[in-house]
């Protein structure tokens, strides 16, 4: 079943660990989400703490969009918004297991082996083609298409990458043994979680 606007109108927290094992595709080719970090709106770490910008107008909402931001000016970023009272939140997808056009990931990334195509933010959008230009744009439209998970998995909760404030928080979730994580995370899984 597709994900609809209405799954991202939650908490950041909840929607992270929901997306988990959701299948993202970008005109087609993408895989499995199997690491995300979670944005909230009292955040020092996130883009929207400060307030407002033209750089991040997009996650302030409506949910249920994406976020695309470049990191050091090197990387895209996708990010997939949420809503929390009109609040910036978001969720970053670090990792993806590619299962969908994997011909289209190897040729834009330049590599074949499959664990490198879509194992951190910045390879996952170079393997989705993804750039600014798919800022503000809706999750539940081509070209993008989001599907739930149809199974149970397990979820460890870890620190985030990359960051210095809210560093301690344990808001990076990840599908427990997935060779497609960005870095490892060692943590205590959280819990089984059913599909929806």
């Amino acid at each position: 079943m597709r994900l609809e606007q209405a799954f991202f109108a939650r908490s950041v927290e909840v929607v992270a660990r929901e997306l988990l094992g959701a299948t993202l595709l970008v005109d087609g080719v993408g895989g499995t989400i199997v690491e995300v970090e979670a944005y909230g709106p009292d955040d020092p770490a996130s883009h929207g703490y400060r307030g407002k910008t033209a750089r991040n107008a997009s996650m302030f909402g409506p949910p249920g969009r994406a976020y695309v931001y470049r990191s050091y000016g090197l990387h895209w970023c996708l990010n997939l918004v949420c809503e929390d009272e009109g609040r910036a939140s978001a969720v970053l997808v670090r990792a993806l297991e590619p299962t969908h056009r994997l011909d289209a990931m190897r040729e834009r990334r330049g590599l074949e082996r499959a664990a490198l195509l879509s194992s951190g933010p910045g390879r996952l959008c170079q393997a989705l083609a993804i750039t600014g230009d798919h800022d503000g744009l809706r999750l539940d439209r081509p070209p993008f298409e989001l599907c739930e998970r149809d199974s149970s998995l397990r979820i460890v909760a870890g620190t985030r990458i990359g960051i210095a404030r809210g560093a301690e928080l344990p808001w990076r979730y990840a599908v427990e043994g997935s060779a497609y994580l960005s870095r490892p995370l060692r943590a205590t899984p959280r819990r089984s979680e059913a599909g929806a």
